[in-house]
C-alpha cells in the first residue's frame, strides 16, 4: 500500500448494502454498540495471546477500551489498544463483503436482523444503522506497518489513506445521523454499555467517575469502568462462598429476596458452558417471572429471551448462562434446531435434577423448609418435561394438612390401607383451602383419611400429571362429594322414591335456592346415616379441575365458559329430612334453612340471601 490516498468500492454484489442495513436492522439498531465493542475486545484479546506466545514483544500497557462522545461534533468513538489493522487487513475484512445475490439476501434475511449480522459477519457494518459517516483510524501491532485511515459516508465508496496515530490499536468514529441523536446522549450510552458490556473480560471505560461536591456532581480523575472483568461464573466454585453467590444475585436483581438455591455450571465437553442458575422465591404469576436468565457469549450479553436454549420450565430460574457455542447473532429458528443448543438444554435439565436430588438425599429438612417456594419449579418441570419428571418423582414432596411431608412412595404406604376404594384405586384426598373446606376435612379425618394440601398455581395440572404416572391413583378434593362417596368402599344403598316424589322434592329444594349467576345445582338423594348433614353441597372434581386448568392454559376455553355446577345432596336418613318428606306442604321454611346452611358452608350465601338467612335464624331463635 503506497502512502497515497486510495479510493475504491466496497466489494458487494448487492447494489447498495447500506439502505438494506438501515432498513432491515433498524428495529435492533442499539446492538451496533455491542458489535463494535465486541470487535474491540477481540482485538485486545488477540494481542494478549500474541504476547503470551512471544510473537508480540512490546509493552501491552493500558488495554482498556474507551468509549467517548462529542455532542458538538455528534460523534461516538470506540477506542482500543489491540492488534490494529494493516492496509491489507482493511481491504480483506472491511472492504470485501460477499453476498450471493440481492434477491436471495432480501428474501432470506429481511425478517431477521440478527441473522443478517450473524450470517455475514456484519458486526462492523451495524455502525451504519446509526451513522451518516464512519471513520477507522488504526495502527497495527506489526512493526513497520503505517497507521491507516478509512472513511465511508454510507455509500459503497470509501477512502483509505495513511495517517498519523500515536498509539497501537483502533479508533472507530461514528458520525451519528440526525435520526439517532440518542446515541450521543451520555445516559443512553452508559445504559447500553451496562446492558451489553457489563461482564466483558477487558475494562470498558466511559468517561470519569463523578462524586458529589459542594452541592453538585463533579468529575474525578478516576476512570469510570463499566464492567466487571472476572464475573462470578468464570471463577471456580471452590473459591466462592455463599455470600459471594448471594451478592452476585443481588447485583443482577436489586431488591430481590435471597435465592433458595443455586447451581454453578461448568462443562467443556462436548460443548462449552459456564454459568450460575438461581432458584428465586416466586411470587405472583409464572409469566411475570420468566426471562430472568441472561445469555452471554464469551461474556458478551446476547439476550434474556432464553426459550429454546433453556427448557421451558427452567425459564423460571434466574441467573447467567455463557457459551461460546451459541453465536452472538442467531435467529430463534436456528436455536431450536442447533444440536449444541439441544445438548445444552439437556445438560441444564440434568444438572438441576441432580442438584435437587442431592439436597433431598443430604439435607431433606432444608428442602421441606423451602418447599412451598420451590415446588412451582418442580411441578412445572414434571408437567412439561418427561425426562425431568422421571427423575423428580424420587424427590417431589406432598404436604398434608398436618404440615408433614412425604415422597409419593411414602404417601402411598401411608394411605393404601384406608384410602383404597372398592375398585382398587388409591384415592388421594386434598384441599386447596384449609379454612374454607374445614368441615369437609374434619369429616374426612373422622373417617381416618389423610388430606393433602394442593393450593399451588399449577396443582390442577400437576395432579393430572401424577394421575398418569402413579398406578391406579386418583386425586379428589374433599368437597367434591359427600364423604361416603369420596372413597366408595361398597355399592351405595338405593333411595326408593317414586318419580313423582323425586320430582316434587327436587322442585322444593331448588325453589329454596337464591339466584346465583352462572351457577347450576343438581339435586340428588342418598342414604348417609342419621348423623350425616341433612344437605351437602359439593362440586364435581373433573369439571372443577378442568375449569381451573382452563384459567391457566389456552385452548381450554370450552370448560372456562361453562357455568359452575354443584351437586346438592339431600341425606334421606337425616331426621329433619324425614319430617320434610312427610310434610312437604308445610316445610318450605325448614328447607330454606337447610339449603342456606349448606350454601353458607361453601361460601355461596351472599348479599340479600345471606341477610334473609340471618334474619330468619334470629326470629326462630327468639321464638324458642
Amino acid at each position: 500500500m503506497s502512502a497515497k490516498k486510495q479510493t475504491g468500492q466496497i466489494g458487494v454484489t448487492t447494489e447498495n448494502i447500506f439502505p438494506i442495513i438501515k432498513k432491515f436492522l433498524y428495529s435492533d439498531h442499539e446492538i451496533f454498540l455491542r458489535e463494535l465493542v465486541s470487535n474491540a475486545v477481540d482485538a485486545t484479546q488477540k494481542l494478549k495471546t500474541f504476547a503470551s506466545v512471544g510473537e508480540f514483544k512490546g509493552e501491552l500497557g493500558d488495554l482498556g477500551i474507551r468509549i467517548s462522545i462529542d455532542e458538538k461534533k455528534k460523534t461516538l468513538t470506540i477506542s482500543d489498544r489491540g492488534i490494529g489493522l494493516t492496509a491489507e487487513e482493511i481491504e480483506k475484512y472491511i472492504n470485501q463483503i460477499a453476498f450471493s445475490s440481492a434477491n436471495d439476501f432480501l428474501d432470506k434475511y429481511k425478517k431477521d436482523a440478527n441473522s443478517i449480522i450473524g450470517h455475514f459477519g456484519l458486526g462492523f457494518y451495524s455502525a451504519f444503522m446509526v451513522s451518516q459517516k464512519v471513520e477507522i483510524i488504526t495502527q497495527s501491532w506489526q512493526e513497520g506497518a503505517p497507521a491507516m485511515k478509512w472513511v465511508c459516508d454510507g455509500s459503497p465508496e470509501y477512502t483509505l489513506s495513511e495517517t498519523e496515530k500515536e498509539t497501537r490499536g483502533t479508533d472507530i468514529i461514528l458520525h451519528i445521523d440526525d435520526d439517532n441523536k440518542e446515541f450521543i446522549e451520555k445516559q443512553r450510552i452508559e445504559g447500553l454499555l451496562k446492558k451489553y458490556c457489563r461482564f466483558l473480560p477487558v475494562p470498558i471505560i466511559f468517561g470519569k467517575k463523578t462524586e458529589w461536591k459542594d452541592g453538585k456532581s463533579v468529575e474525578t480523575e478516576e476512570d469510570n469502568v463499566i464492567n466487571e472483568t472476572s464475573p462470578l461464573w468464570t471463577r471456580k466454585p471452590s473459591e466462592l462462598t455463599d455470600e459471594d453467590y448471594i451478592r452476585f444475585y443481588k447485583d443482577l436483581y436489586p431488591f430481590s429476596e435471597d435465592p433458595l438455591f443455586w447451581i454453578h455450571l461448568n462443562v467443556d465437553y462436548p460443548f462449552n458452558l459456564t454459568g450460575i442458575l438461581y432458584f428465586p422465591k416466586v411470587k405472583g404469576g409464572i409469566d411475570l417471572q420468566k426471562n430472568k436468565i441472561q445469555l452471554y457469549c464469551n461474556q458478551v450479553y446476547v439476550t434474556d429471551s432464553v426459550e429454546g436454549i433453556v427448557p421451558e420450565f427452567l425459564t423460571l430460574l434466574h441467573g447467567v448462562i455463557d457459551s461460546p457455542d451459541i453465536p452472538l447473532n442467531v435467529s430463534r429458528s436456528y436455536l431450536q434446531s442447533d444440536s449444541n443448543v439441544k445438548k445444552i438444554s439437556s445438560y441444564i435439565t440434568k444438572k438441576v435434577a441432580d442438584r435437587l436430588d442431592d439436597i433431598f438425599k443430604n439435607n431433606r429438612p432444608q428442602l421441606e423448609e423451602k418447599w412451598n417456594s420451590l415446588k412451582i419449579f418442580i411441578e412445572y418441570g414434571m408437567i412439561s418435561d418427561e425426562k425431568f419428571a422421571e427423575r423428580a418423582l424420587k424427590f417431589v414432596l406432598l404436604e398434608n394438612t398436618d404440615k408433614k411431608f412425604f415422597t409419593t412412595e411414602e404417601y402411598k404406604l401411608l394411605i393404601a390401607a384406608n384410602q383404597t376404594d372398592k375398585d382398587g384405586s388409591l384415592i388421594y384426598l386434598y384441599t386447596n383451602n384449609q379454612e374454607e373446606q374445614y368441615a369437609y376435612i374434619d369429616s374426612a379425618k373422622e373417617k381416618g383419611y389423610d388430606v393433602l394440601i394442593m393450593n399451588g398455581q399449577l396443582d390442577s395440572h400437576f395432579m393430572n400429571s401424577l394421575e398418569q404416572k402413579l398406578e391406579k391413583s386418583r386425586f379428589t378434593r374433599v368437597d367434591a362429594d359427600v364423604i361416603d362417596n369420596l372413597i366408595k368402599k361398597t355399592d351405595k344403598q338405593e333411595v326408593k322414591l317414586t318419580e313423582e316424589e323425586r320430582n316434587a322434592l327436587v322442585e322444593l329444594f331448588k325453589s329454596a335456592l337464591p339466584p346465583i349467576e352462572k351457577v347450576d345445582f343438581i339435586v340428588g338423594f342418598e342414604h348417609l346415616g342419621e348423623k350425616g348433614n341433612p344437605v351437602t353441597i359439593t362440586q364435581n372434581e373433573f369439571m372443577r379441575r378442568m375449569k381451573e386448568m382452563s384459567e391457566l392454559q389456552g385452548g381450554m376455553n370450552f370448560y372456562g365458559d361453562l357455568p359452575v355446577s354443584y351437586n346438592m345432596t339431600v341425606n334421606m336418613d337425616a331426621p329433619v329430612v324425614s319430617r320434610v318428606v312427610a310434610d312437604r306442604e308445610n316445610s318450605s321454611e325448614t328447607i330454606s334453612q337447610l339449603v342456606d346452611l349448606a350454601l353458607l358452608s361453601n361460601g355461596l350465601l351472599k348479599g340479600e340471601a345471606l341477610s334473609k338467612f340471618i334474619k330468619r335464624s334470629l326470629e326462630k331463635e327468639l321464638k324458642n
